[in-house]
């Protein structure tokens, strides 16, 4: 279709504009026609997002506007495709997935309450946390109603923007982040340097006399060096505050941002007018210590949250991956299970896998806190992230991507550090409530003093906004939070709940199962008692060979007192008896007693002389050895319930075993309060009887059955080697499985506790104290702004 000579072409895509059409668009300082809204959508985001070179530089009409949207307004959409999605995203049963973010424009504890609750708002979003110490953010949405582009979109329209977490452009991030706070820093220090020689001898001409002009000009000069202070240095406080009044809502920079452009406004009126009073020199001192004190609070957060980004970094960028052609070195995010990749000594291992080559002993002390590298052997799983110390290793990778464990800590972690306890929340409501009621006072102030003075009512007004900002209130309890989970993680104790230090401060009782948590959870020989001639070392090695080719628990045991001299022939295993087989020519038994009374029924055998398992070896002529197997204790398992019970803390035991089995392991512990044969209905049951007494009730279990358990205790802590379900009931996991780490652990939590008090406490008194000093003209504008820097 042609346009004919009377009509006018879309300036977009060519086509005519209908006469009766007025869809105008300014483009490159002028007014440009439409044909029709899809044109004049493209064309106006175009625009909005500085792409008007577009236009300079085509050498084409464009297509019509639903077929052209710029690159740079695709890329949100980019993060809907799946095969993106699967480096960042983790897909749960269902619809349901979960990514972690980084936001950027985060400047306050308010710009968290926002992006929470906006986000939380959207139909489809499941749950929505955000770390203030690291600004990264934990997102869960059903796919099926709403897509991650459309959340990254509905950040962006509220003034921020959302990426997927990236290592290393979190660096990036931080360096920027920390680039432009010390350029800011930079100015206001330069204007409050000016400004204040020109305010001393301003000064000092009041006292010794100074002309009117030359007062007139130093009045002048020092607007002149504070207006880059205003429209830079200070501009993060007027973005935030108008974000804030924007959606309704009264942020910390709101009294900040009031107090700062009413003294430079009237400044600059009584400097234009020639007479009044200037504050220049305040303004540009608190906007100074303002910056400095947000500066440093930025230094806190990126040094609280360097835990969560050690761990994403332990991975490396390559692997040497083995090939029909030899070896070949791919970016980590090519390998695929079922790949073998070659370790060398000093190299990280690039994703979860079992050894098939090599012997060698692997660092795991970033990921458990197990100080002592642990010996790998062909058979054995190793984590991504841990490093190979000795020889070299080949691999086949079993995990990749969001299914590694170190995957699943770093969410865990995250998690943790996102969700906020009680104590945070009351902070943060608190804080809200605090700045409508700073404006109400600040105008009490401003009526009360009024009769005295404009500009003494002014300044003392000026002095209460900025000194009473609750900036160290909602600061109190997430950088501590972040510190805290951040130092329990490296001892080798994962915080997967943001709760969990709260809670596990104030615990009265803790519930231990026995089997894989006070003890390894494997047999081991505990005794042997030969029968006849044949020694106790030959025994074992005829045990071992008859349970070679068997994964049963007690076989497992065996196996490592096997010889390479003694192997079994004709193997027969009857089921809950016992097994039967060659050894040397000889024919062995080795089973429990009923099994063994088949070939000799008057024999005398000896009882167990402790709780574990008894089984018998015999041949056709003889009994030859009774063997006693036992889940040994764990070794570590004596001191840590030493140290529970000297912090006052009560001990439980409670497990499935037989009662007397529970009963020698509490007394041989030292542990008052024990039951035998517990199913987990019965250790429910005890867990909320010491609940309705009014106690707060940590459980330390491993096994599937523990997870209800874990659920219904105020605070649970799952072994590390333990089920996955187990700990995905946990609010912390034993990563080292190391039990010594369980009091550092409440020890660690009772003192995060006690510091979060400390500082809202702090907080609280500075205000009850700054806010009458303020407001009966004791402190000056200026020595607000110091005293509101050093309280954060």
């Amino acid at each position: 279709m042609q346009a004919n000579k009377h009509q006018v072409a879309c300036y977009h895509c060519g086509l005519p504009v209908p006469d009766s059409l007025n869809l105008d668009v300014k483009i490159l300082g002028e007014t440009r026609p439409m044909c029709c809204a899809g044109c004049k959508a493209v064309a106006e985001a175009i625009v909005e997002n500085g792409l008007e070179d577009f236009y300079r530089h085509r050498t084409s009409n464009a297509p019509q506007g639903e077929e052209l949207i710029p690159e740079e307004l695709r890329e949100l959409d980019l993060y809907d495709n799946e095969n993106l999605q699967a480096s960042f995203v983790h897909q749960h049963e269902g619809n349901s997935r979960e990514a972690s973010l980084i936001l950027e424009g985060i400047t306050c504890a308010a710009c968290i309450w926002l992006n929470e609750r906006h986000v939380k708002s959207l139909d489809g979003v499941l749950d929505f946390h955000v770390n203030y110490s690291t600004h990264r953010a934990q997102l869960t949405w059903d796919n099926s109603r709403i897509h991650l582009s459309d959340i990254l979109k509905a950040i962006t329209a509220i003034g921020y923007h959302a990426h997927p977490f990236d290592p290393g452009k979190q660096e990036e991030l931080h360096k920027k982040e920390r680039s432009i706070m010390i350029r800011r820093l930079g100015v206001a220090g330069v204007g409050m340097m000016q400004v204040m020689m020109l305010a001393v001898a301003m000064y000092l001409g009041a006292y010794s006399g100074m002309d009117d002009n030359i007062r007139q000009l130093l009045r002048w000069a020092s607007l002149v060096i504070t207006i880059p202070v205003i429209l830079y240095a200070a501009k993060p406080f007027f973005v935030s505050a108008w974000r804030d009044l924007k959606r309704t809502k009264l942020g910390m920079d709101v009294p900040v941002s009031l107090a700062i452009s009413a003294a430079f406004l009237a400044s600059a009126w009584a400097t234009i007018r020639g007479s009044g009073e200037v504050y220049f020199d305040s303004v540009t001192m608190f906007t100074f210590f303002l910056l400095l004190g947000r500066f440093l609070e930025m230094s806190a957060r990126h040094q609280a949250g360097r835990v969560a980004d050690e761990l994403v970094r332990l991975i490396p960028a390559t692997a040497h991956r083995l090939t029909d052609n030899g070896i070949d070195v791919v970016p980590v995010g090519e390998l695929q299970v079922g790949d073998t990749v070659l370790v060398k000594p000093g190299e990280t291992i690039p994703a979860d896998g079992k050894v098939v080559e090599g012997t060698s002993s692997v660092d795991e002390s970033l990921l458990t806190g197990e100080s002592l590298p642990l010996r790998r052997e062909p058979g054995e799983f190793v984590i991504g992230g841990s490093v190979n110390r000795e020889s070299p290793l080949t691999i086949r990778v079993e995990k990749i991507g969001g299914d590694t464990v170190l995957a699943a800590i770093s969410r865990l972690l995250e998690r943790a550090q996102a969700e906020k306890p009680a104590i945070a929340e009351l902070a943060n409501r608190v804080a809200g409530w605090f700045v409508l009621a700073l404006l109400v006072i600040a105008t009490a102030v401003y009526l009360y003093w009024l009769p005295e003075g404009a500009e003494k009512a002014f300044w003392i007004t000026l002095s209460v906004l900025v000194i009473t900002c609750p900036c160290a209130l909602s600061l109190a309890t997430p950088v501590a939070i972040t510190a805290a989970t951040g130092a329990l993680t490296r001892l080798g104790v994962l915080t997967t709940r943001g709760h969990a230090l709260e809670t596990l401060s104030a615990v009265t009782d803790v519930i231990f199962d026995k089997t894989g948590t006070l003890t390894q959870g494997t047999l081991a020989v505990a005794n042997v008692q030969p029968l006849a001639e044949t020694p106790e070392k030959e025994i074992l090695a005829i045990a071992a060979a008859l349970e070679t080719f068997s994964e049963h628990p007690i076989a497992q045991a065996l196996h490592p007192h096997a010889s390479e001299k003694l192997t079994a022939a004709d193997v027969e295993t009857v089921p809950g008896m016992g097994v039967e087989g060659k050894v040397a020519g000889q024919r062995y038994r080795l089973g429990n007693r009923d099994y063994i009374k088949t070939w000799h029924p008057n024999a005398d055998l000896p009882e167990s002389s402790s709780t574990g398992s008894q089984i018998f070896l015999a041949d056709k002529t003889a009994i030859l050895a009774s063997i006693e197997l036992a889940d040994t204790l764990r070794p570590e398992s004596r001191n840590m319930i030493r140290q529970l019970k000297q912090s006052g803390i009560t001990v439980h035991l409670l497990s499935g075993d037989h009662p007397a089995t529970v009963q020698a392991v509490a007394k041989e512990l030292g542990i008052e309060h024990y039951k035998g044969s517990q199913l987990p209905g019965d250790k429910l049951a005890c867990v909320k009887h010491l609940q309705k007494q009014g106690k707060t009730v940590a459980m330390v279990g491993d096994g599937i059955n523990d997870a209800p358990v874990l659920a219904a205790a105020q605070v649970s802590i799952a072994m590390g080697a333990g089920a996955q379900l187990a700990q995905a009931s946990a609010d912390m996991v034993l990563l080292s499985d190391d039990l010594n780490h369980l009091p550092k652990a409440i020890d660690k939590a009772k003192n995060t506790l006690k510091i979060i008090r400390q500082n809202i406490t702090w907080a609280i008194t500075y205000n009850l104290i700054a806010l009458p000093l303020a407001a009966t003209g004791h402190i000056a504008p200026w020595m607000a702004a110091i005293g509101m820097s050093f309280s954060s």
